[in-house]
């Protein structure tokens, strides 16, 4: 009796999702998006700052170094917490990565019901992407020659995650949300950033990484 009435006070979708030990968020939701959008604001503030000491770095520069700041702490820290922690759902400290979780599985409740694709996305993603894009600030406040061709393999993968979230959920039956708010709001709109940016990423670093080969094609030409 008590395993089934855990099942029946979580808010997710489905409502016969499983989730025995299932313990209520405590933090609101005010209070979760608020401290990630300061501490967002922080890292991008504070890598702006910094990235502006040099005169050789252009605006652009700085605001991508801003960008893999950010991505890459949240895949490390967030979506870690996510990958590593199993049962998210039963923690009862108020841990502020957990109350993110129970949150966010109001958008899509597979996270709260580990869905195997979901994990899988979410693994490589914290593993690889995550110190990658950390790997890519790096690469640009160095100017190193690897910058351009790293951004574009990390944006290509970053939308291969995206994309295959998406179709995954759309083959399963793309009913994972608690409301409307919640699917528009963070099944939608919390992963918008992660189409938009790493498209435009992508099309800057292809075309960077194109100019650059056909000088190098005019320079061989000239010594012929």
């Amino acid at each position: 009796m008590e395993g089934s009435q855990s099942h029946e006070e979580h808010p997710y979708i489905p409502r016969d999702l499983k989730l025995p030990g299932f313990v209520p968020g405590v933090l609101s939701q005010s209070t979760i998006v608020g401290f990630y959008a300061v501490s967002s604001l922080l890292v991008v503030s504070t890598i702006f700052v910094l990235s502006g000491r040099s005169p050789k770095r252009s605006k652009t520069e700085r605001w991508l170094m801003c960008w893999w700041a950010f991505t890459g702490l949240t895949h490390m820290i967030l979506e870690g917490y996510f990958v590593f922690s199993p049962e998210f759902y039963k923690d009862k400290t108020a841990c502020y990565l957990a109350e993110v979780w129970k949150e966010y599985s109001k958008g899509d409740s597979r996270y709260a019901a580990r869905d195997a694709g979901v994990v899988a996305v979410e693994g490589l993603t914290a593993v690889l992407e995550g110190p990658a894009s950390l790997l890519a600030v790096y690469a640009l406040a160095t100017g190193k020659s690897y910058s351009y061709i790293l951004q574009f393999a990390i944006s290509l993968g970053q939308l291969y995650g995206t994309a295959a979230y998406f179709i995954t959920s759309w083959l399963e039956g793309d009913n994972f949300a608690a409301s409307p708010f919640y699917y528009y709001a963070y099944y939608i709109g919390a992963n918008a950033s992660w189409v938009v940016i790493p498209t435009l990423i992508s099309i800057r670093c292809w075309k960077k990484i194109c100019a650059a080969f056909q000088v190098q094609g005019q320079k061989k030409t000239k010594v012929r």
